[in-house]
């Protein structure tokens, strides 16, 4: 078990802890939650750079990884609508495009081709973080200005979603069009 593999289950140990947090209603427990969120996200970055660093990438970090990543989003986007802070669609929409995402590249994988990640699907993950934790926070700072900055986050959020999802069904035409073939 290396640092890597170890900094991933963290990050999928970190979910229950979030959610329990949140489920208490402690007097700070927003605050509470979207630091034990950004913590949990913290990891998936240096999870990466250590595997990638030290040459300690292995198949169960391949597995566990964007398992972990998509527990913690999918757990907060729950969350979240679940709270009445975010409505259903929205919450859908990101889920789903992970699911097709994954389904996506596990076809690509039985056809031995490798669909990696690109900047987009970095900044995807950065906008739904930072959309996460702004409405865990409920704007803090910018509700003292009114501006509606978890709003505006999570829309921003949602496009980078769809369109990273689309870029990485462009990028795999070629699986879709086989299988429309009939090859």
């Amino acid at each position: 078990m290396n640092l890597p593999n170890q900094l991933t289950l963290l990050r999928i140990l970190m979910v229950p802890v979030f959610l329990v947090v949140l489920s208490l209603r402690l007097p700070l427990g927003d605050y509470i939650a979207a630091g034990v969120f950004v913590l949990a996200a913290c990891t998936d970055g240096l999870d990466g750079y250590f595997a990638r660093k030290q040459k300690q990438i292995t198949s169960l970090g391949k597995l566990l990884d964007p398992l972990a990543d998509k527990l913690l989003i999918s757990a907060a986007l729950i969350a979240l609508v679940e709270l009445d802070r975010l409505s259903g669609w929205v919450a859908v929409v990101i889920i789903g495009r992970e699911f097709a995402v994954t389904g996506l590249r596990s076809l690509a994988v039985a056809e031995g081709v490798v669909i990696a990640a690109n900047k987009l699907g970095k900044i995807k993950t950065i906008t739904q973080v930072v959309a996460i934790v702004a409405m865990f926070l409920r704007d803090f700072p910018f509700n003292l200005l009114n501006i509606p900055f978890g709003n505006i986050a999570m829309a921003v959020a949602v496009v980078f979603t769809v369109w990273s999802g689309m870029d990485y069904f462009q990028r795999a035409g070629f699986l879709l069009q086989a299988g429309k073939d009939g090859k």
